[in-house]
């Protein structure tokens, strides 16, 4: 299952992270959220295979440990979200499309 394109209106904002928001639900270590606006990762479908980090022009992502998270125990976070250039690779790499990136989602930074 792909991330939702529409977590802004279907999730509430849980918690920040990384001066970025948490879309819930959230129940450590199974359910983690979706992290960030404009470039968003969903946690719990992220399998962390680097590819969005290694193709990333402007290094938007870096390692964030999540221990006992079933899918893996590290997540790729868009910490550097407003340096995103809606070159969209990091969405056409993730091979489980947990990644979503939209310049005009309400709360871009």
């Amino acid at each position: 299952m792909a991330i939702d394109p529409k977590f802004e209106e279907n999730r509430d904002v849980a918690d920040e992270h990384e001066d970025h928001r948490v879309w819930g639900p959230v129940d450590e270590p199974e359910q983690l959220g979706i992290h960030g606006t404009h470039v968003a990762v969903d946690f719990d479908i992220c399998i962390a295979d680097g590819a969005c980090l290694e193709d990333c022009p402007v290094d938007v992502f870096e390692w964030v440990d999540t221990p006992d998270h079933p899918e893996s125990e590290i997540k790729a976070d868009p910490v550097k979200e407003e340096q995103c250039i809606d070159c969209m690779l990091c969405v056409d790499v993730c091979p489980v499309d947990a990644i979503d990136v939209d310049p005009g989602r309400a709360g871009r930074l």
